[in-house]
Order: structure tokens, then sequence, then C-alpha cells
């Protein structure tokens, strides 16, 4: 149904899968050596933030597929407001706290609007203006018009530094159009659902918007961590222990951000809800963020890793956004100083679009997305240098990446996993998701690390 109300047309999307683009490379330099040379990657950090779009952060970027400006570089979008008034476009909005809008099931359909991507302002002005949590997907956050606003390197220096340097991806798509619960939920299983019976996949229920309300589970179905044990692959999830906000309800008037421990089961923390993760045993890869710079010092990172945030260095509105750079630089720098950096993919991106505009209407796979662009950057000694690459991907391609390098190319199959769950679709075998192979030249040179000041920005 969702596919009819948006009115998308997948050929058109697909036209765009393979493309890449480069000042010195071109697509499919990273196949030349896509088999050997993946096996140089021994530790696949994924580094999840929160709540941006690819325009609100990369809009201007050069290159990119970016806000479209006319002649005189005057953005060509100008989107309604609720009660009638002028017309707001695009504009640079140098502020460090933002508010952003409504960005559950209901905000995705709205703002994207049967492709249109002009419904952003009419749902901030539409949000909840009577809770108290400004982390509710429903909320109004008080500053709706921002919702239009974009930043660039003169708020988040890092990131542009590290877009130039290795590679940024405009076509990086969330996995699901909803919030951040099922988004987190997609990028350790591919699937978001609501399931009956602790240990019976076969009571497990698409559910794109509210798998688990009160983060109570169960989830029977299989989730990665399930074949990394299984294949004997070290893993872990290093949870920012601090708060994070425990509820969903729309029309929910009041709700108390909760402590986010990495033995609790939460909206960024789904993993302790997983039979698979309970019955391997594995709760104990489950670990605060302190565990990350204990590990890299060691040599002991796994050989996978996500790294989740806590409220304040999430970017999550209204969590400053210098903050959450600042976070994030001082992970790559531990990482760049370690040896580990010499084997790493280092994958940062932001779990949703947070109610920003983007002006790229995201393509229908199944009933659950994809959901809106996000900012995507590639960080390795073997990314290409410079690349913007114009693959479709999503956040499904971070878990096809892990499989094809870990797991010889096993997929979350319930045909094929030895573990079946109803599962709506295979998102890793979805013909229109690029390869992020081609983001890497494994005969190249090593890049050098890019050690930046956590103190960047305005």
């Amino acid at each position: 149904m969702r596919a009819l109300v948006w009115g998308l047309v997948l050929a058109t999307a697909t036209a765009c899968t393979n493309s890449s683009s480069s000042s010195d490379g071109g697509p499919g330099d990273a196949g030349t050596d896509g088999g050997a040379g993946l096996q140089r990657i021994q530790h696949i950090v994924v580094i999840m933030q929160e709540n941006r779009s690819f325009d609100h952060y990369f809009g201007t970027f050069p290159g990119a597929e970016g806000i479209p400006v006319d002649d005189a570089g005057v953005p060509l979008a100008c989107l309604p407001q609720r009660d009638g008034g002028p017309c707001v476009r695009p504009f640079h909005d140098p502020g460090d706290v933002n508010g952003g809008g409504p960005h559950a099931e209901a905000a995705a359909i709205a703002d994207i609007n049967g492709g249109a991507m002009d419904g952003f302002l009419i749902s901030a002005q539409g949000g909840n203006a009577h809770c108290t949590d400004p982390n509710d997907p429903g909320c109004l956050n008080g500053k709706p018009i921002d919702v239009m606003g974009w930043h660039d390197a003169r708020e988040i220096p890092n990131y542009w530094a590290y877009a130039r340097a290795f590679v940024l991806q405009d076509r990086m798509f969330q996995s699901n159009a909803s919030w951040s619960q099922p988004a987190h939920l997609y990028l350790v299983s591919e699937w978001s659902a609501r399931c009956t019976r602790a240990g019976d996949p076969t009571s497990c229920v698409n559910a794109l918007d509210a798998p688990s309300p009160a983060n109570t589970g169960p989830y029977a179905w299989t989730d990665l961590t399930f074949l990394l044990n299984r294949a004997g692959v070290s893993w872990r999830y290093y949870l920012a222990e601090g708060t994070e906000p425990d509820c969903r309800a729309d029309g929910d008037d009041t709700c108390v951000p909760q402590t986010q421990l990495a033995s609790v089961p939460s909206i960024w923390n789904p993993l302790p809800n997983f039979d698979t993760v309970k019955g391997d045993a594995q709760l104990g890869n489950i670990v605060p963020l302190d565990q990350f710079y204990v590990d890299v010092k060691n040599g002991a990172l796994p050989q996978v890793a996500w790294i989740i945030p806590d409220g304040e260095v999430s970017e999550h509105p209204p969590a400053r956004v210098s903050t959450g750079q600042a976070y994030v630089t001082a992970l790559l720098n531990t990482l760049m100083q370690s040896p580990a950096w010499e084997s790493s993919a280092i994958f940062l991106t932001w779990d949703d679009w947070g109610g920003f505009y983007d002006h790229v209407p995201p393509p229908v796979v199944d009933s659950n997305g994809y959901g809106l662009r996000v900012p995507g950057i590639v960080i390795s000694p073997f990314a290409k240098a410079g690349l913007i690459d114009h693959q479709t991907l999503s956040f499904d391609a971070y878990v096809k990446f892990i499989e094809d390098r870990f797991l010889a190319g096993q997929r979350l199959d319930p045909a094929t996993d030895g573990r079946p769950d109803p599962r709506i679709s295979v998102r890793e075998t979805m013909g229109i998701l690029g390869d992020l192979r081609e983001d890497f030249d494994f005969e190249q040179t090593p890049l050098p690390p890019l050690l930046l000041p956590t103190d960047a920005g305005p």
C-alpha cells in the first residue's frame, strides 16, 4: 500500500544503482581486487549516529547529489507551511542545536508526499506541541522551520573533511521508513517485527513502526550475530551508557528519557531482546562504550563492531551537533592511532532523517522501505580517496559487506540460514542494492590516518 501512496518508480532508482564517480577513479575499480583484497579487512566498524538527513549535512557538498539550485544558487524547492504562510526554501543554519521534526512512519509518508518531497514543514508544524520529551518522534521541538536548514563545513568541518579524504555516499537510504527503534533492528537483523512467543520465529509479524513499544521483546527472528557466532566471528556492540528516549506513542504528552545501559534492552540497544543472542550466550558481547577504548588499546578489537551513542553525543535533536562530531572524532582518532587502522573498514551513518528536509525520493523495495536519505561515509586505508559513491545503498549494505567478508556470502535468508523466520524480504539480495566493495581499492597505497581536533566547529 505504501508503494502506491508514495508513487515512486523503481526503474529510475535502479538506473542509478551502479553509478559511482571520483576525480581519480571510476566505477568498478574495487572489483579488480574485490575477492582477495577483501581479506585485507580484519575489522568492520559501524558507527551509528542519530537523526540527520543527507541534505541537512551534505546538501551543499561539491559534486554530491545535493539541494537543487538555479543558476544564481537559489534553492529550487520552496515548501509549503501548514498555516498557509509563505513557502520556505532550504537555508544555511549555523545553529548547533536543532529541533527537527516528527520522524515515524506517518511523518515519512507525509514528508515524501508521493515523491514530491514537500511535506517536511507541514509535518514539523503538526507535531505534538504538548509532549515534554524532545526525543519522542512525534514531538514538536519548538523550531519546526529548522527542518529546512542545512549545515556545511562551518558547523561540521570534521565530517566534511572525512568526506573529502575518504568516500561520501550520496544515495544511502535508511533501511526502514520510520524511526530509531526499527532502524536499529534493521542494522543488526534486517527486519522489524513483533513476536508473541519467545523462541518461536513463526510468531513474528511485520511491524514497521512499533515492534516492541515497551522494549520488552521478545525478538524471536534471526539476527546477524547468530550467523557470526556460528562461524566463529568475533563481535561486540559498544553502547554509550547514559540516557535514551524510551517512549514511542505519538499521543503521549509526557515521556522521561530513560537510563541506557548495555545490559538493558532499549530503543538503541535491541540485541539483549533477541532469542538468538540469549541462546548463544552472547549477552556479554553487548558492552559499555568504555570497553571500546580498552579493546583498541589492547589489540582486542573484534572482527565486527557496532558503536552506538547515548542521547548527549547522538546528534539526535536537541543534542548539540558539535558534541556528536567531537565524540565521533574521538572514536576515529583512537582507531586511526592503533594498529587496527591498517586493516579496518569504518562505516559512519545516521539512523534516520529526523524530520529534516531531503529532496531525493526513496526507492520502494518492500512494505518497510527504503526510508529517507541519510549521510554515509566510508573511512579506511583502502577507501577510494575523494570518491562520491552514487550507488543506491541502505544499511542493508553493511550487513551484506559483513556477510561477504566473514561469512562467505551467507545471507539472513530463512531458506538457507538454518533458522527460518517469516521476514518479508531478504534485503541483502535486492537487485537495487549497491555493493560497498566499490568504495575500496585494495591495490592502492593505503591512505594515512586523518587525525582531527575534537573541538572543531563553530
